[in-house]
């Protein structure tokens, strides 16, 4: 029987592209209008459309659904293939035309890996036909993105989304099988872009990649703000590589301020039990409101109440949290380095232990000089680095360069 990883290749090389109308790789190089791109992205579609009653929020899933628009908004034609959530096929949302794959949960274990994973997805890449196509997250997706571009003559960007998607065997992926199989899809991908300059490292040093850096963005909605008689907040999916318990030490240690955790967690067993076991430690504390998974356009609201932001992640790639917190002037506090930086200075206080951060966390909420400039820094910072407009200026070069070459 043959591997997944020998089928992607029977499936990869060899084979002689497929050129379909208004394709811009029949032998002449691309001009005279912007590439038709799909980003791969299956579970965007409750982020994309504020979907009521579907648990799904992920840095990864939130930054498409800020490029993707803002492509379309450019004269793009943008599509993207996401998983059947009872959603209509070709449904356009925001300038996107949004297609569907497999359900969630279709298919029996073991044999769905194939189909109808592989299979729906496949097909949804194939109706789209697109020149490029953009996946983000490691995942066996990328694979899929990298063998179906090799064998149809398009081209393909895999963006990074964690900090340890690029050290080998460490990525945040259950099996072992599936880290493989991401590994040989991130060696046939087109073009590979970091979030950061310490992803940019692992890829050099792990790949032998020179890869560019592009910043993550954000568009802050209407009436955006911070409270500064507010509280302490902590956002994110509730796994313990995030580490919750500490917010919990840092609760108990400054009792005088009320913390506010928002997150749920995820479908896994570890994650679930890791749940209700903080649950279970926040009812003892008085000064801790535990809210649980909030959708993401609901979730914005707690940042508007907020005066500290504080994440306590073991790793990250760049966080969407702090671009939320910064646009509304949110100082932060954090136990992961983005390595982002004003003159020369770090934007926000990175710390390593629990009584450092107890210390800088106390000295925010307390001192409101401290907080006023820090508050100006972060917030100037945004500006100048992580508004949709930056980061689409700099999507845009690199697509320009993917298609201005021939496929070799």
């Amino acid at each position: 029987m043959r591997s997944p990883l020998e089928s992607f290749e029977k499936k990869a090389d060899g084979v002689t592209p497929w050129i379909g109308a208004g394709d811009v790789y029949a032998g002449t190089p691309f001009a005279g209008r912007k590439p038709h791109v799909c980003f791969v992205a299956p579970t965007t579609w409750p982020i994309l459309t504020a979907a009521e009653g579907i648990p799904v929020v992920g840095g990864a899933e939130v930054q498409q659904t800020m490029i993707a628009p803002a492509l379309a908004n450019r004269g793009y034609k943008v599509s993207m293939v996401c998983l059947d959530y009872g959603q209509p096929d070709a449904v356009t949302v925001k300038g996107v035309t949004v297609y569907r794959a497999h359900k969630p949960d279709e298919g029996l274990p073991v044999v769905r890996f194939v189909h109808p994973r592989m299979t729906s997805i496949w097909s949804a890449m194939k109706g789209v036909s697109a020149d490029i196509y953009y996946q983000r997250t490691a995942a066996v997706y990328t694979a899929y993105v990298a063998a179906f571009c090799r064998k149809y003559g398009r081209k393909s960007i895999y963006a990074g989304a964690s900090d340890v998607d690029f050290i080998p065997g460490r990525e945040d992926i259950r099996y072992a099988r599936d880290r493989k199989i991401f590994q040989w899809g991130l060696r046939r991908i087109d073009r590979v872009i970091a979030q950061n300059s310490a992803q940019r490292d692992q890829l050099r040093e792990h790949y032998g990649l020179d890869v560019p850096v592009i910043q993550s963005c954000y568009a802050p909605p209407a009436g955006a703000r911070n409270d500064r008689d507010g509280y302490v907040l902590w956002v994110a999916s509730v796994r313990p590589t995030k580490r919750v318990e500490i917010m919990f030490e840092i609760a108990r240690q400054l009792p005088q301020y009320r913390f506010v955790i928002v997150g749920g967690p995820d479908p896994d067993r570890k994650s679930q039990e890791y749940f209700e076991g903080l649950k279970a430690t926040a009812a003892r504390l008085p000064n801790v409101e535990m809210k649980g998974f909030i959708p993401f356009h609901e979730a914005e609201a707690f940042f508007n109440g907020a005066r500290v932001f504080v994440n306590s992640s073991l790793y990250e790639g760049f966080p969407n949290t702090f671009m939320q917190a910064w646009a509304r002037g949110v100082p932060t506090v954090g136990f992961v380095d983005t390595g982002s930086k004003r003159d020369g200075m770090p934007v926000y206080d990175v710390v390593s232990d629990v009584p450092e951060a107890t210390w800088r966390i106390e000295r925010l909420m307390r001192d409101d000089d401290a907080w006023e400039r820090a508050s100006r820094t972060v917030r100037a910072h945004f500006q100048d680095c992580h508004s949709v407009d930056a980061v689409i200026d700099r999507y845009e070069e690199e697509m320009a360069m993917l298609v201005g070459a021939r496929p070799q």
